[in-house]
């Protein structure tokens, strides 16, 4: 999940970011609210967290602008502002979570895993497929002895990178559709993080190396992709 951090203090969005990223998110930082506009004015994020006392716009102007332009990107609000009044304004305005500062970070990441779980991308922390099960929570890997649920039977953990964890993942939750190589490196880099033109091939190669034949399949030209097993 690609994330969008709107926080001026530099400190507290460094924090945030590491954290976040610890954790198997993408996340791109902007300190002022026209810069988060812009950013928004390309679909390539999946979930936004927005502070209200930016330097340039009012957080609320931000999410009343994301809203006006038919968004409905999800929108956490950070904020000092801790009145009801304040709550209930960016609630109405089309926030979909509200936490006051100081918070603490484990509660940011259970709201992060709500709207996951609405948005689809993590229905389960479980996903099987095959005899592969990958564990998003735990950020784990199992191979299987065989086709089934993971309770019922011996299972294998699976060593991966963080970047290979992030490519199958990618995959598996996208399984039956082709990810392009764009697509995947979009799940992977923040902006400016050095990609090497070939990397998504290179953690391609390694996960294929780990994992059942042809069970990432490459559609040439185009991208990868997993598909579920047929019956």
């Amino acid at each position: 999940m690609r994330i969008l951090l709107v926080e001026d203090d530099q400190g507290l969005a460094e924090a945030l970011q590491q954290s976040l990223i610890r954790e198997g998110f993408v996340v791109d930082h902007v300190s002022r609210g026209k810069l988060a506009l812009t950013a928004l004015a390309v679909p390539s994020h999946d979930m936004v967290i927005l502070d209200l006392g930016l330097p340039d716009l009012d957080g609320l102007l931000v999410l009343k602008e994301i809203r006006a332009k038919k968004n409905d990107l999800p929108v956490i609000i950070l904020t000092a502002r801790d009145s009801i009044d304040s709550k209930v304004k960016g609630l109405d305005y089309g926030a979909d979570d509200y936490l006051a500062k100081p918070f603490d970070m484990q509660e940011l990441l259970a709201r992060l895993r709500v709207i996951e779980r609405r948005l689809g991308t993590a229905t389960s922390s479980l996903i099987t497929i095959d005899r592969v099960s990958l564990d998003t929570k735990a950020h784990k890997v199992y191979l299987l002895e065989c086709e089934g649920t993971i309770e019922q039977q011996d299972i294998n953990e699976v060593h991966f990178s963080k970047k290979e964890f992030m490519v199958l993942k990618a995959l598996m939750e996208n399984a039956g559709r082709i990810q392009s190589r764009e697509q995947i490196e979009s799940k992977l880099y923040q902006w400016g993080e050095e990609v090497l033109s070939n990397a998504v091939e290179v953690h391609i190669h390694k996960l294929r190396k780990n994992l059942p034949d042809k069970f990432i399949q490459n559609v040439r030209g185009v991208g990868y992709i997993i598909n579920h097993p047929q019956h």
